[in-house]
């Protein structure tokens, strides 16, 4: 009887099992039909993920706009700072070569007082003048060419009209100002007699 209790004892055992397999199916089945309602969830999720993606990337384009912005803001001050910079340094470029000048005028002025050679003292002038006159040179500077030379508007600053005869008409006659060119640009006009 013992052998018939322990059999039926495995019969019921195994009906359990199955019924519980039954349950656990059943639960997973029931577990399935509600995560297909949840598909539409999980849009919303991609979505929200695509969103975070489009937020990073307007955040990552931002950040280069404003760095782009702050690079030329940099860029532009330094540039400004550079042609200060040049400016300064062209100006004292000029005045080195000036002083020596200054120099000669100072000896030439103490050299007249004490001496009464007039020859000698235009020789000094002259010098002083010429060398006045190299310096400028050097640094780019030439006298525009006026006398006798026709009329040019862009070089020529007339400031008179002078009857001077058919030959002459529309010549440079005198020069009042002389006027110099640095490079290609007029430092300054010329002053000019012209013939009519």
């Amino acid at each position: 009887m013992k052998k018939e209790n322990t059999k039926n004892q495995e019969i019921n055992d195994a009906k359990n099992t199955s019924a519980n397999e039954a349950d656990t199916a059943q639960q997973t089945a029931n577990t399935d039909n509600v995560a297909e309602p949840s598909a539409p969830q999980s849009d919303t999720v991609a979505d929200e993920a695509e969103s975070a993606a489009n937020s990073e990337v307007q955040i990552d384009w931002r950040d280069k706009y404003i760095r782009l912005q702050a690079e030329f803001d940099n860029f532009r001050k330094r540039t400004l700072r550079e042609k200060m910079d040049l400016i300064q340094s062209g100006g004292s470029d000029v005045l080195k070569a000036i002083l020596p000048i200054l120099d000669d005028m100072q000896r030439a002025t103490a050299a007249s007082e004490k001496s009464d050679d007039i020859a000698s003292l235009r020789e000094g002038e002259r010098l002083v003048v010429q060398k006045f006159i190299d310096a400028l040179r050097q640094k780019g500077v030439v006298e525009i060419e006026a006398l006798d030379k026709d009329f040019d508007e862009n070089l020529h600053e007339a400031v008179a009209r002078f009857a001077a005869g058919e030959d002459k008409h529309g010549k440079v006659i005198d020069v009042v100002e002389r006027g110099y060119m640095l490079g290609d640009k007029v430092l300054r006009f010329a002053k000019v007699v012209v013939g009519e």
